[in-house]
């Protein structure tokens, strides 16, 4: 793995597979053997967007993994007040053996790992989220025991951070994805056309129903995310049509599992009916987040 986890493309095959076996290993093991490969060593966690999942799993993670865990509320720091990027990513790195960072731009973070001499993690931006992919990849791993070949429909806003990092890691990874929204909504040409990682297959259906048709895995996302506020009434009325349904579900294979990244909208962009199904696998993408961040974790500290 590089020197910082920015988006899925600083991951290689081997990256991969070796986050697979280090989060399956410290899953099995949780509580009962554990490595200490942070001991010694304090890690920053930059936030400018509330958070639970992120925030408690990389807090959690950090600790069991030996680590101390330094929480920053971006208004906190000299940066709400005025202070540069660059200044501020080289006193951190002076105290500092990796920061994580969740924010609005994607620029602040490319800009912060730039002028920083430390491994830092895009925790999410508005353009990608790396590390909740990657828990999504291992979760389906976990259920089909590989990658190569699945077919997942992602269905709602398809030019969300979510969306655009499920596009470089099909490709990655050899996943056949489909990206179902409205014309407005449809995802970025830029990442569809020329951003070949990998030899998986994306592709965009304005259909959901045809969309979902032989799909192993639906995928869903809140259709308001933070920092688009003022467009909610807009959005939901354009994405109404992309609702993870029964009547959806219905098209693919009995054998569908339905994933989501949380927290969900319950009602808009998936029902209770199918959040709460035998098929819904919500729940697990979830636990794997501190599994998939805790080797993260270990894979870019370990020569820090």
């Amino acid at each position: 793995m590089q020197n910082d986890l920015l988006t899925v493309e600083e991951i290689t095959l081997g990256d991969l597979k070796e986050i697979f076996r280090l989060s399956a290993k410290m899953k099995k093991e949780r509580g009962i053997a554990m490595d200490k490969p942070l001991a010694g060593k304090s890690v920053g966690m930059i936030f400018s967007k509330s958070s639970t999942r992120t925030r408690v799993s990389f807090e959690v993670g950090i600790r069991e993994l030996g680590g101390f865990s330094i929480f920053l509320d971006q208004n906190d720091l000299q940066l709400g007040r005025g202070e540069s990027i660059p200044d501020t990513a080289r006193v951190l790195s002076r105290y500092l053996h990796a920061v994580v960072i969740r924010t609005f731009k994607h620029e602040d973070v490319v800009e912060f790992a730039k002028f920083a001499n430390i491994p830092i993690i895009n925790a999410l931006t508005d353009l990608y989220h790396p590390c909740q992919i990657l828990t999504d990849l291992f979760t389906i791993y976990e259920y089909s025991e590989r990658l190569e070949g699945i077919k997942i429909a992602y269905i709602g806003d398809c030019a969300c951070n979510t969306a655009n990092s499920l596009i470089l890691a099909a490709k990655l990874s050899g996943m056949n994805l489909v990206l179902s929204s409205p014309k407005k909504y449809r995802p970025s040409k830029d990442l569809m056309e020329n951003h070949n990682i990998g030899k998986g297959t994306v592709t965009w259906e304005e259909d959901p129903y045809k969309a979902v048709k032989k799909a192993d895995y639906i995928y869903t996302d809140v259709w308001v995310s933070m920092g688009f506020e003022e467009e909610a009434k807009k959005r939901k009325r354009a994405l109404k049509p992309y609702s993870v349904t029964q009547d959806l579900v219905n098209e693919a294979p009995s054998s569908v599992k339905i994933m989501h990244c949380l927290p969900a909208h319950r009602g808009e962009e998936i029902t209770d009916e199918v959040m709460d199904s035998h098929a819904s696998i919500v729940f697990d993408q979830a636990e794997n987040r501190l599994h998939v961040q805790k080797a993260i974790l270990s894979m870019l500290l370990k020569d820090e």
